[in-house]
């Protein structure tokens, strides 16, 4: 192939970027600043869900975005995305690479456990190294929880509970795969800043820059407020220096997430948002609870209520309106595996009294 041929080759790819992090680090939040200021960009969404329920899919296609059309937004919710590649992802890269008209960038939201390193291999493919290219990876970082030595807020709990347990590995699993996002990163987004003083920003500074083993530019963050040109257009063609990246993973075949449980609480309308975020941390501190997202409805309210916890950190608001869909409440609960469901949904319902 000469020159002048290779050369376009690569402009006529689509780039792609990857946006990984941990559980509730802020992804979703940035990806959907991205989208409401994505300036003409046409753009896709590729989401990957943890379990079986499209939270994180609705949160973005909530964005009204002529340029990110509901259509523009694949769920993937079978499995982890570096761990169904073949049986999802280029199924999902076929369908937006044939939309018209063609789009100009696409983002991928990989779930909280995914290993980036995976994905980023799959764009050497035959079926797909022609069409698309890894603009660059993104890991976006819960600041407030580094600043406290921790990369989930709370990973203390998760520790002395995995301790206990004597028929579960002693590796942490959660600091591996936090430490094969910031091993394939071009770019980190330090968020929830507005979370910790300008000492916790310092630390959390000085812990990521122990870890990253690269000059990777690393950029605070709050409330997902980026500007798109920052993370999109880095132009790295991150596939073609993937294996000078040394992860935890780079001599196994695959890796496990049966750490994990996850399922889905079906929530009846709610009076009380504020009430219901106390049931909510209760759910975290009493049940181990590492993560809730979903919709709720509340009585006289014409919009949905969007909520999104970390722990016992709770956040809620009001996204848009309730449209054609039922009216009801949906929440994804996410912990280690063995997590009490009946609790938690006892919990949430009001059944169980505080310990």
């Amino acid at each position: 192939m000469t020159a002048a041929a290779t050369s376009s080759t690569v402009l006529s790819r689509v780039p792609c970027t990857i946006v990984t992090g941990f559980l509730g680090s802020g992804k979703t939040t940035l990806i959907r600043h991205v989208l409401e200021n994505a300036r003409g960009k046409r753009l896709a969404v590729i989401v990957n869900e943890f379990g079986d329920v499209g939270i994180d899919g609705e949160i973005l296609k909530g964005c009204g975005i002529d340029t990110c059309p509901e259509e523009n937004i694949v769920e993937l919710a079978n499995g982890c995305i570096c761990c169904t590649v073949a049986d999802d992802f280029v199924p999902a890269l076929d369908a937006i690479l044939a939309l018209e008209p063609k789009v100009d960038h696409i983002l991928i939201e990989t779930s909280g456990l995914a290993l980036p390193k995976p994905l980023v291999q799959a764009f050497h493919w035959p079926a797909i190294r022609s069409r698309v290219t890894v603009d660059g990876v993104v890991a976006v970082v819960d600041g407030e929880a580094l600043a406290s030595g921790r990369v989930a807020h709370d990973h203390d709990a998760l520790a002395e509970q995995r301790a206990a347990d004597a028929s579960l590995d002693h590796d942490d699993p959660i600091e591996e795969v936090f430490d094969d996002q910031i091993a394939c990163a071009d770019l980190v987004i330090l968020t929830k800043g507005d979370l910790i003083d300008a000492a916790g920003a310092a630390r959390a500074r000085a812990a990521l820059d122990a870890e990253l083993p690269r000059g990777v530019r690393v950029v605070p963050v709050t409330g997902g407020a980026i500007d798109p040109a920052i993370l999109m257009g880095l132009g790295v063609g991150t596939e073609d220096d993937i294996e000078n990246r040394h992860t935890h993973h780079d001599d196994e075949a695959d890796h496990d997430h049966d750490d994990f449980d996850s399922f889905i609480v079906e929530v009846p309308e709610i009076a009380d948002p504020a009430e219901f975020a106390i049931r909510i941390a209760r759910a975290a501190e009493e049940a181990d609870v590492l993560r809730v997202k979903g919709f709720l409805s509340v009585t006289g309210k014409p919009m949905r209520l969007l909520v999104q916890a970390v722990g016992p950190r709770v956040a809620h608001h009001y996204d848009r309106a309730w449209g054609a869909e039922t009216r009801r409440g949906r929440l994804v609960a996410i912990g280690l595996k063995g997590l009490d469901r009946a609790k938690v949904e006892a919990i949430l319902a009001g059944a169980l009294a505080a310990a």
